[in-house]
């Protein structure tokens, strides 16, 4: 056990002598969470500079959404069932009355690094990059980073997450932007501790660590380019990263469910085919998976070109 201890604070001082120093913006659709807690200690640890904006509450499936809950103070109107059941923000962040965006006030996280909107993930990434990093850094920062979700962002239903909508706003301004999910096994809402939470932290860091080594002196990512990086359960930091994509088999099926109370239920897929082999919904059970994805919805100069062709008679 000692010497497991040992080599934990050997591999945390080997982290806090980086060859450089990003800029990042910290944000998610969850609020205040053992992920976040753990990615600041880490990147922190690593010489980043880091500053947090995440909503008030829990905002999971709000993909692109642009909403705010409060717009003076904290209140249940519109957001009741969480605000309500927890007094305020997520884990105590902020209490209800309070400013319906600001710095945490919950003991602990009140060294200005922590920020909050009683709003929708975008909301708290615009927030982010309008208001927090100009105020730190009077500018963008060098990267922004989207999570990590306690849940595995794969497949199609990428469209309708958060995780993913905060990095496709980002990089619709031209940034560097990294969706980060994890396994909800990382979720600890008791001591915001996961020892899970730190394993996909420091392998968050060995990515940004060979992302950088390539760009030089450039961007950490091209113009376009969005990362969508999912971490099995129960990560190790022995961990293998794997390229991915986000292709046709789905981790699981989303049903509408047409009984009250209505929502939705869903099953899990049938076996992936050998085509789908490099799919993110099969390779992020045994490592981390990473898939590059465009900004926005244009197609690609092929399907451009189709439409022109299949078009022409009607497009003047």
């Amino acid at each position: 056990m000692k010497l497991k201890h040992l080599a934990l604070g050997l591999s945390a001082c080997a982290l806090a002598t980086p060859a450089f120093a990003l800029n990042i913006l910290l944000t998610n659709d969850d609020g205040l969470t053992s992920n976040v807690k753990a990615m600041v200690d880490t990147l922190k640890a690593a010489g980043h500079d880091v500053v947090v904006s995440v909503p008030c509450t829990g905002q999971s499936g709000r993909s692109s959404a642009i909403v705010m809950y409060s717009t003076t103070v904290i209140v249940a109107d519109d957001d009741k069932t969480q605000i309500q059941a927890e007094g305020g923000c997520h884990n105590g962040a902020a209490l209800t009355g309070e400013p319906a965006v600001g710095k945490f006030t919950k003991t602990g996280y009140t060294d200005g690094t922590y920020n909050y909107v009683h709003g929708t993930p975008v909301m708290a990434t615009m927030y982010g990059l309008d208001v927090v990093a100009q105020a730190r850094w009077g500018k963008a920062p060098d990267v922004v980073l989207s999570g990590p979700n306690e849940g595995q962002n794969v497949g199609s239903v990428v469209i309708n997450s958060g995780t993913i909508g905060n990095a496709q706003f980002a990089a619709s301004r031209g940034l560097p932007a990294i969706a980060l999910s994890a396994g909800s096994d990382t979720t600890d809402n008791t001591n915001l501790a996961s020892p899970y939470s730190t394993v996909v932290a420091r392998l968050t860091v060995k990515l940004l660590n060979e992302l950088k080594a390539k760009a030089g002196t450039g961007a950490l990512l091209p113009t376009g380019v969005v990362l969508n990086v999912n971490f099995p359960n129960a990560p190790t930091e022995s961990l293998a990263f794997a390229f991915s994509r986000i292709g046709s088999y789905n981790a699981y099926n989303l049903v509408f469910k047409n009984t009250s109370p209505y929502g939705l239920t869903a099953s899990v897929s049938g076996t992936a085919t050998a085509a789908q082999a490099e799919d993110e919904s099969v390779v992020y059970r045994s490592k981390v998976a990473i898939t590059a994805m465009q900004v926005g919805f244009e197609q690609r100069p092929q399907g451009q070109a189709w439409l022109r062709l299949r078009l022409r008679d009607l497009i003047k």
